[in-house]
């Protein structure tokens, strides 16, 4: 049998660990796998965070989530006596990640890719950034590292169902190093996304989820596409 991996999740909000990894994480947690969850803004004892907590454990994490407790760029009352995530300086940010890194020796680190997902939020670029050098800070050479992405091929689908705000930036399809069918995992992922109910009842991307009947929910949430980066090369 192999050894359980050690997987780290590094996402910018609450509520991006299900709507971008959900199933990922919640595949390796029905395998036995050790999963960690770091979401870098929102502070802890906020309503936010309560959410994530359960949204964590909705995906069979055994973990409590790490919230690095950054304000999120565009709700300054996420994090009231922190600075923003966008105004911390990446090598700092970076050295504050990297010890939970060091700490844990990951096998596998997930976080968003590049253009900060499909909503090319500024706090999902940024975290892409702190991810990547905290992993070059840590030293993790040999540890995978896959962002969260989605490709040309699914966009129409996906604005279809998300609207365009919420689906603007894809990769090309040849960007992508692996599409992971997550419909096993599906109700997991679901009810990840449906814990952040502060989220639904304002309408954001948990409203939009909630929304929608079980045939959308699949074709919008049943599939995960990663590309690899390789840090520091």
């Amino acid at each position: 049998m192999s050894s359980p991996q050690r997987v780290v999740a590094v996402l910018a909000h609450p509520d991006d660990e299900a709507l971008a990894v959900g199933g990922m994480l919640a595949r390796h947690a029905a395998a036995g796998d050790d999963v960690t969850v770091v979401t870098a803004t929102w502070a802890p004892g906020t309503v936010r965070a309560r959410e994530l907590a359960c949204a964590v454990a909705a995906l069979g994490v055994r973990r409590p989530p790490v919230l690095l407790g950054w304000a999120d760029a565009r709700v300054p009352e996420s994090a009231p006596a922190a600075p923003r995530l966008l105004d911390v300086g990446l090598h700092q940010a970076g050295e504050t990640l990297a010890p939970l890194l060091r700490a844990t020796a990951p096998t596998r680190v997930l976080t968003h890719d590049a253009l900060g997902n499909v909503t090319g939020h500024p706090d999902h670029v940024r975290t892409h950034e702190v991810t990547l050098a905290a992993v070059v800070a840590a030293g993790l050479t040999s540890t995978e590292v896959l962002l969260a992405t989605h490709p040309h091929g699914a966009a129409a689908s996906l604005r279809t169902l998300l609207g365009e705000r919420r689906s603007r930036h894809t990769v090309p399809d040849a960007d992508v190093a692996l599409a992971l069918d997550v419909r096993p995992w599906l109700s997991a992922k679901v009810a990840a996304v449906l814990a952040h109910r502060s989220e639904v009842e304002r309408g954001g991307a948990p409203g939009v989820v909630a929304a929608l009947d079980p045939e959308q929910r699949s074709a919008a949430l049943g599939t995960e596409w990663y590309s690899r980066a390789r840090p520091g090369r």
